[in-house]
């Protein structure tokens, strides 16, 4: 026989009326009955749902471009001739 790792959890209290901050257990009932699913996966599916909203979906970066990089972009990429990608699209460049 294995042993389990006891798993976190935590109280949940549902509101005696539904509002903008919570949700009474027949509307919890209602929503995990629509879904198919059961109310503990509901709740899941439901805070899912809100940390995709509220949270950052991405790394943080490095901040802004420096002055350095900019420079070393424009040094990298040919200046002085100005095209549209469209136009590149339509008369492509010839190869001599």
């Amino acid at each position: 026989m294995t042993a389990k790792t006891a798993t976190p959890q935590i109280a949940f209290r549902y509101r005696a009326v539904d509002s903008s901050s919570g949700v009474t257990r027949t509307t919890a009932r209602r929503l995990a009955a629509e879904l198919g699913v059961d109310e503990t996966q509901a709740i899941h599916i439901a805070l899912r749902g809100l940390a995709v909203k509220v949270l950052p979906q991405y790394e943080p970066d490095d901040g802004p471009v420096t002055a350095a990089q900019i420079r070393r972009i424009e040094k990298l990429v040919p200046q002085g001739t100005k095209r549209s990608i469209r136009s590149s699209l339509i008369n492509p460049p010839t190869k001599a």
